[in-house]
């Protein structure tokens, strides 16, 4: 995949999106991802891969348990989605683009370990444990990419 150049970013403003919430863990989190997605792909009628900006996001993870709550979405309000504010704030940004479509999970993966056992841990800043993948139109083609946002805030260092 290469090397991962992440950055800080700020938003300004908040982002409405609707979809799907589920609970998730670390195990079984490859299934749930598609089965979640075809249901949402289902609730708005559409086919998959004809929702963009499409959002994977999770949540409230448990170290303990290695769960986490999972969304997936876009900015279709559709009767029967349920409605979730990304909040406005800093958060750190990584763009992967695999080499090969097939590869989305092992890159994803990757980017998120880099994160958080690297990047992270060097920085000025702390997780506030909420993270999402964008997809858009250049997540499909011969060149795709997709960007991971990680919500953070400055550590304190009092």
């Amino acid at each position: 995949m290469g090397r991962l150049e992440f950055s800080v970013v700020e938003y300004p403003d908040v982002q409405a999106v609707w979809g799907l919430w589920e609970q998730s863990n670390d195990k079984t989190q490859a299934r749930d991802i598609p089965a979640l997605s075809k249901r949402y792909y289902g609730a708005v009628r559409k086919k998959d891969g004809e929702v963009f900006p499409f959002f994977v996001m999770s949540s409230d993870y448990d170290v303990k348990t290695k769960s986490f709550r999972l969304f997936i979405g876009g900015l279709m309000d559709d009767p029967g989605l349920e409605a979730f504010t990304i909040p406005q704030g800093i958060y750190g940004k990584v763009t992967i683009k695999p080499k090969m479509g097939f590869m989305w999970g092992l890159s994803i993966g990757e980017a998120k370990r880099a994160f958080y056992t690297e990047w992270l841990p060097k920085s000025d800043y702390v997780s506030l444990n909420m993270e999402y993948e964008y997809h858009t139109e250049t997540s499909k083609g011969k060149n795709p990419q997709i960007d991971i946002f990680f919500a953070i805030k400055r550590r304190d260092n009092g």
